[in-house]
């Protein structure tokens, strides 16, 4: 957690602010932290808070390292074919359409290229969904 968010909390457990400033500064502070145009990214990260009903609201923020990706492409080219199909099958058959053995590193590469382009954002009355690198 980074000294910013710390303090927002600080701020919001005084009772100097409340839980919706908390979450307008919170939300504010993670905009802040976009990539910076030229940096490399190094991690894919995912942030959803959604609305559970009944005054419940939820959070996921998952930050994956890039490098654990590129590394997973990697072996996955050490995986002998016949395991691959196999894969695939069972993709297929849970409605993954998503071919293993086409699994390249420069499609990784060229996927993380667009990503530091691009923030996939969704915004809905009960939730919001960003997806970047940074």
């Amino acid at each position: 957690m980074n000294e910013q968010r710390k303090d927002v909390l600080g701020l919001l457990a005084e009772g100097k602010i409340t839980a919706e400033e908390a979450e307008r500064l919170i939300t504010a502070l993670e905009r802040d932290q976009l990539p910076r145009p030229g940096a490399r990214p190094k991690y894919l990260r995912v942030v959803m808070q959604f609305d559970e009903g009944q005054g419940e609201s939820g959070r996921l923020n998952v930050r994956v390292p890039l490098q654990l990706l590129r590394a997973g492409v990697q072996l996955a080219a050490l995986v002998p074919p016949v395991a691959l199909t196999r894969a695939n099958a069972e993709l297929s058959k849970a409605g993954v359409p998503f071919d293993l053995t086409q699994l390249k590193p420069e499609h990784l590469e060229a996927l993380v290229e667009h990503l530091d382009e691009t923030i996939v954002e969704l915004e809905q009355s009960d939730g919001h969904l960003r997806i970047y690198c940074e």
